[in-house]
């Protein structure tokens, strides 16, 4: 699942557990299931609500804090549970540190934005490593994730994608052995691909708030079949 979890409507507090039962299931059942950071959980743990609605902020109204912590307290009353469970070292937020930016598996690079030849450059697993610490409460946030053409807020391959995005592209596969990319991040009416395949689109907008058609992107070996209902 490549990411934006959050901010989506009501409910996100049972989405995330049931998302950390799966992960956690899976990994016991010896398989995976990996969900992915999007910009809202990044803008979550920045604490930026600006998208969060009042269900959003009751879901998480029974999360403990420190009567005495200013951050906490500079939040009005009916935002400082959520404030405490997504703040670096808080509760979500270190649910969330368990989940990566980008995944390389078997030849496809997972994001939900994009990724770029510098951040390949600068390392996919460093950009990982560093997001993970500082949502644990133990750095500052990656470098590459504070840019606007973050891996979560990139949509060159995603919206209005041209034959110089296309190049960006190949220059990353090339950069990191891959073979495709698949990204999230811009609602697309159908999972569709651009860039002679190389990248994949697979958000149709499956949140209540935007009523899409449900559909999966199934990667087997070199063959990717889109599911529909």
């Amino acid at each position: 699942q490549v990411g934006d979890q959050l901010d989506r409507g009501d409910d996100e507090r049972e989405i995330l557990d049931l998302f950390e039962d799966l992960r956690l299931n899976a990994e016991s059942a010896g398989g995976a299931f990996y969900p992915l950071l999007g910009n809202h959980e990044i803008m979550n743990v920045e604490l930026d609500f600006r998208y969060v609605t009042d269900g959003g902020y009751a879901d998480f109204s029974d999360v403990s804090y420190n009567p005495a912590d200013n951050l906490i307290l500079s939040y009005p009353e009916e935002e400082r549970g959520r404030a405490a469970a997504f703040r670096p070292g808080g509760m979500y937020a270190s649910i969330l540190s368990e989940h990566k930016v980008i995944l390389e598996l078997e030849g496809t690079l997972f994001v939900h934005g994009g990724i770029l030849p510098a951040h390949v450059d600068y390392g996919i697993a460093e950009i990982n490593t560093e997001t993970s610490k500082w949502m644990r409460g133990e750095g500052s946030e990656s470098l590459p994730m504070a840019s606007s053409d973050s891996p979560v807020w990139s949509r060159h391959y995603s919206d209005e994608t041209g034959a110089d995005d296309c190049a960006l592209l190949d220059e990353v596969l090339t950069q990191s052995g891959a073979q495709r990319m698949v990204v999230a991040h811009t609602v697309q009416e159908r999972i569709n691909s651009a860039c002679n395949d190389q990248v994949w689109r697979v958000d149709v907008g499956l949140a209540a708030y935007y009523g899409g058609t449900p559909e999966v992107l199934e990667i087997l070996g070199d063959d990717v079949i889109v599911l529909e209902e």
